[in-house]
């Protein structure tokens, strides 16, 4: 396991909210945010001494974060949250971290590489880099669309005759 593969990414530091030093948290991964954890942001690391607003929309501030100044200081920088204090998943969920650079398959048929994970109104999907080029191919995490994951072997099973793709 990489450095980086030690650490989720639970968002962005946003636009400072007030005076006291909070900010919103852009691209906020809800689950990984909670009052009192240690988040890092580059070499540092602080605790999170503030949260509220709510999962979409998360308000934050940082232990050592106490004005306005300080929260645009940290604008555009990643929160990143250890491994180990991540709450459990259930079976068939995955961090974003672990599914983006999957090969995506369709039985022994290289379907591509995911880029990233989007959350959509309706349900969460991969972006996958299609093999060849191509425009990229959203898959729906759901169990049609996709018939497996292998989070260890790196590789995503879909059907692609599910997707109109086959």
């Amino acid at each position: 396991m990489t450095e980086t593969e030690h650490w989720l990414r639970a968002g962005v530091v946003g636009r400072p909210h007030g005076l006291d030093g909070s900010f919103h948290v852009a691209e906020p991964v809800a689950a990984l945010l909670e009052l009192g954890i240690d988040v890092r942001l580059g070499a540092a690391r602080r605790r999170i001494v503030r949260l509220a607003g709510h999962g979409e929309r998360p308000i934050v501030r940082l232990e050592g974060c106490e004005d306005r100044g300080a929260a645009e200081a940290l604008r555009g920088q990643e929160l990143l949250v250890a491994r180990p204090s991540a709450p459990q998943l259930d079976e068939d969920e995955w961090w974003a971290a672990d599914l983006e650079g999957c090969t995506v398959r369709d039985g022994k048929r290289t379907v591509g590489v995911v880029a990233r994970l989007l959350a959509l109104p309706s349900c969460e999907v991969l972006e996958v880099a299609r093999a060849g080029g191509g425009g990229d191919l959203l898959v729906p995490l759901i169990r049609d669309a996709v018939r497996h994951v292998d989070v260890d072997r790196r590789v995503i099973d879909v059907d692609l005759e599910f997707l109109g793709e086959a």
